[in-house]
């Protein structure tokens, strides 16, 4: 009995010693004073569905053995301590590293991205439309659906802008596609607009081939050519159109286009939550000028003043600032999505997202549209679903040969 007693407080001084152990006893060469923290990261942090929201670079080390740190971007995870426990009376084996819910369920956590993406889209959709019912000024909005998302980002993390040049015509597109969206959104029904945006895959298809060198089947280009042709009956017999909207919803896709296949490119070396913040803190700047050009003599005249009038100051202040929330947040949700997918794949998914949106806004609206224009919308519809059952083939193709 003694011996076992022994022998038993003789591991447990053992154990105690070797965690008074430094863990980095066998790196003497470490120097400390070379780990320089980049930005204000905290404990904890502000975490957006299960990334933190950062700079790219956490901590930098030029003294630090290869082997002890994995990488640049690695935040430092502390090593879980193998301990004895004394309810159970016996050694501790170690425990391995719990996975994370994000690292379990991949597509289940994909899905709720799309869905919530979906949700803060349609509710964006609904809020900016009203807030045009009552202050139509598309220039001075889209200044404020960045501005807001700029200072959550701001709040969340001292940010300083990195020097990485992809991100400027990202951010430009990006500007450029938000500025149209809201010129279309203000000048026709929320229902059409969407509509015309269904082309979205088209132009990443053209892209794609034509811009990345990626050679699509025809049978593909065949799956889009229903989302032309409903696109087009419903724009015939729209009775909201005017050339304005239709044309700024064109140019609105031809925008994300690029700014999807560039931010793809970008995600290489930077997660995709830091990627749409500094897009959006650039694309503010890149928004401010017309903003100021084209709407800025008609706002101090009258333009606030009415809108203050027809709401009152409490309502036009909460309207702006939750329709802005709401665009950054679905267009984050976007962005980590996109990371997860293919941008094909990803633009299918938005045109999935219009089908609620425009449901949607017929139900809050009550927006009339002919027979024609929702029976092109279903085309449109049925083509996407077409593309999306080709494409899921053809991957599932790759996936087989690659494991052959």
């Amino acid at each position: 009995m003694e011996s076992r007693v022994l022998s038993r407080a003789t591991t447990t001084t053992t154990t105690i010693s070797s965690l008074r152990r430094s863990p980095l006893e066998n790196h003497q060469n470490v120097s400390f004073i070379s780990l320089k923290p980049i930005g204000a990261v905290g404990e904890g942090g502000n975490v957006i569905w299960g990334r933190q929201l950062r700079p790219a670079l956490l901590l930098e080390s030029s003294n630090a053995p290869a082997g002890l740190f994995a990488g640049k971007k690695e935040i430092l995870r502390p090593i879980l301590a193998t301990a004895s426990s004394p309810a159970e009376g016996s050694d501790s084996a170690g425990e391995a590293a719990p996975v994370r819910f994000f690292d379990r369920y991949p597509a289940l956590v994909t899905g709720f991205f799309f869905f919530m993406w979906y949700f803060l889209n349609v509710i964006f959709n609904i809020l900016n439309k009203r807030i045009y019912n009552y202050f139509p000024y598309p220039y001075f909005v889209s200044v404020i659906h960045l501005l807001v998302g700029v200072v959550y980002c701001l709040v969340s993390w001292a940010v300083g802008l990195p020097k990485r040049a992809l991100l400027i015509p990202v951010a430009v597109c990006h500007a450029l596609g938000h500025v149209t969206s809201n010129v279309s959104f203000a000048a026709v029904a929320v229902s059409f607009t969407h509509t015309i945006k269904a082309l979205e895959p088209f132009f990443n298809a053209a892209a794609s081939q034509f811009i990345l060198g990626q050679q699509l089947p025809l049978t593909l280009w065949l799956s889009l050519a229903p989302v032309v042709i409903g696109v087009s009956m419903a724009s015939l017999t729209e009775l909201s159109f005017n050339w304005t909207g239709f044309i700024s919803a064109m140019i609105s896709n031809i925008s994300f286009t690029y700014r999807s296949i560039y931010s793809k490119k970008a995600m290489t070396d930077m997660d995709s939550t830091n990627i749409y913040a500094y897009i959006s803190i650039i694309a503010l700047f890149v928004c401010i000028p017309p903003a100021i050009i084209v709407e800025g003599p008609q706002l101090i005249k009258h333009g606030l003043s009415d809108a203050i009038s027809k709401v009152g100051m409490v309502k036009f202040i909460s309207d702006l600032f939750w329709v802005g929330m709401f665009y950054h947040l679905y267009n984050q949700l976007a962005t980590n999505t996109l990371e997860r997918v293919a941008p094909l794949t990803h633009a299918v998914g938005n045109v999935l997202k219009r089908v609620f949106v425009i449901g949607f806004s017929i139900l809050a609206f009550g927006n009339k549209i002919s027979t024609q224009t929702g029976i092109g919308t279903v085309i449109a519809i049925a083509g996407v679903a077409a593309y999306s059952y080709i494409k899921a083939q053809m991957e599932e193709e790759k996936r087989q040969m690659k494991a052959a």
